[in-house]
């Protein structure tokens, strides 16, 4: 931290100062402003104004909307029952998730935008994860903001930006704390902006919305024990907020669970593209499998494991699917898979919607770029990416003898998903383990202030979305984005009513 002795000047002041322009630090920007009308809000993002909206912008855009406090209750506690939520966080939290969908709806009217029931991109009103406990009545349906991509996103940007009191700075990456090394009470930020270090002064609070730590693989390895994972979301998560927050002394929280909430799905990764290409996930013909690095296959691959978020029951509990443990892995197809299906999703991930990559509906384009492998036998094919020739053959043989009988007894694919690969040529794709989000961070209570080690909220400090997100197991469709309202308007609101430090003789610098 730096402590206030050592800021010589303040460079720039505000009431409250939010890092990161994603959905939770908007929706605090937009609470803090409109909560007191004589606060100053200055919203800072380290990303060029061109890359703003952290994994929001990216995401699948998915809102979940109850109407039924008790069950949603329940539901959530059965999902973390393996690492509690505190009980009256949760209360609170299912209190604030019944009542909020007027206030999304204020949002994309104002946006000039449309609310609608539904996802926007499926046919699915509703995504029920996990049934068992107790979905069907916590979910009264999903939501969401149009245009598809980025609806939600787009919609509290236009409500930032028609707030002309809220500052906003891009390029501007938080650096530390100014913080007092005693009492821990913080005073204001160090940023960096052009490699110039600057202070700026936040009179009543700091929040932070700054993203987990996807783009952070030495993160990953040492904190979640991945060796090798890929963001489909932000670049710009790279961790940052965590180890300032460390430095602050907040106890930390929900870094290493059972699984990543937000699950590891199978994405595509190639030179030039810091990010992951998330694969498709509705598919038109099914002759193609997958196999790990001894050439046969782990799962049932046809599964739509997206539904939960990539989590299978495994003797009782939800845990990741298999993919990070079997590297390297690879997609093993045949020219009727790649004539009829394009090989990635389009409707979300960074490389698509910011990047505005166009995959080609054939992967004509990918494969000429040498991203597919392509031979005219399955052992050719085997030889061109590594494998072993009779190893794989042997695989695929398995499968489409299974194909022929209509029954995988090895991992149970539905009759309907087994298609034979048999017509040449064959291709291949490499598979990498991508990640959606992570959720560990400081730990805070329901009103967002962050919390030291000795479960005492930091004065001054907030924290919102994913960053110290308080969901600590499997969670459900639609909550992440639902959280970072919910957190970012408490955060917002409870740091513009606090009094000005400054005014204060006893705490002046």
């Amino acid at each position: 931290m730096a402590s206030p002795g050592s800021v010589r000047e303040w460079h720039d002041e505000t009431d409250v100062l939010v890092c990161g322009f994603g959905l939770a630090g908007a929706a605090a920007a937009i609470e803090a402003h409109d909560s007191d009308p004589g606060a100053g809000v200055l919203l800072l993002e380290k990303m060029p104004e061109c890359h703003a909206g952290g994994n929001t912008r990216v995401s699948g855009q998915s809102l979940l909307i109850s109407k039924d406090v008790e069950a949603l209750k329940s539901y959530q506690r059965a999902m973390s029952a393996t690492n509690p939520v505190p009980e009256d966080m949760l209360d609170v939290w299912a209190r604030r998730m019944v009542e909020l969908e007027p206030y999304i709806e204020a949002r994309a009217r104002e946006a000039g935008a449309r609310y609608i029931h539904g996802v926007g991109w499926s046919e699915r009103a509703a995504v029920l994860e996990y049934p068992e406990f107790g979905a069907a009545s916590a979910v009264a349906h999903t939501a969401t903001i149009l245009p598809v991509p980025s609806g939600v996103w787009l919609a509290f940007k236009a409500n930032v930006e028609k707030r002309e009191r809220i500052r906003r700075s891009f390029d501007t990456a938080l650096v530390d704390l100014v913080q007092d090394p005693d009492t821990l009470e913080v005073f204001g930020a160090v940023v960096s902006r052009n490699g110039i270090r600057r202070n700026i002064k936040a009179r009543r609070g700091v929040v932070l919305c700054t993203g987990g730590f996807e783009n952070n693989l030495g993160m990953q390895r040492d904190y979640f024990g991945l060796s090798e994972a890929y963001p489909l979301g932000s670049p710009g998560n790279t961790g940052e907020g965590i180890k300032i927050l460390q430095k602050a002394g907040a106890d930390l929280w929900h870094l290493r669970n059972q699984g990543q909430s937000g699950g590891i799905w199978p994405g595509f990764r190639f030179p030039g593209h810091p990010t992951a290409f998330l694969r498709q996930l509705f598919w038109q013909s099914f002759s193609w499998v997958d196999v790990g690095a001894d050439s046969r296959r782990f799962i049932d691959e046809t599964h739509e494991w997206q539904i939960t978020h990539y989590k299978q029951k495994v003797q009782g509990q939800w845990i990741d699917t298999p993919h990070h443990r079997v590297m390297p892995m690879h997609m093993i197809f045949d020219e009727t898979t790649r004539r009829h299906n394009c090989l990635v999703t389009k409707v979300m991930t960074w490389n698509t919607v910011v990047e505005k990559y166009d995959w080609s509906d054939d992967n004509a384009t990918e494969i000429a770029s040498g991203w597919i492998a392509r031979a005219d036998t399955i052992e050719e094919l085997a030889r061109r990416i590594g494998r072993d020739p009779a190893a794989l053959a042997a695989t695929v043989k398995r499968y489409n003898d299974a194909c022929a009988r209509k029954m995988d007894d090895e991992f149970g694919r539905a009759p309907a998903t087994l298609q034979p690969i048999a017509a040449p040529p064959f291709h291949a794709i490499e598979i990498v383990p991508a990640i959606v989000c992570t959720g560990g961070g400081a730990r805070r209570n329901i009103e967002s202030e962050v919390l030291d080690h000795s479960l005492r909220p930091i004065p001054r400090l907030y924290e919102a979305g994913e960053l110290g997100s308080m969901f600590s197991n499997p969670y459900q469709n639609g909550s992440y984005l639902t959280e970072a309202m919910i957190s970012g308007r408490a955060a917002g609101r409870n740091a513009a009513g606090l009094p000005d430090w400054s005014r204060e003789p006893r705490r002046a610098i």
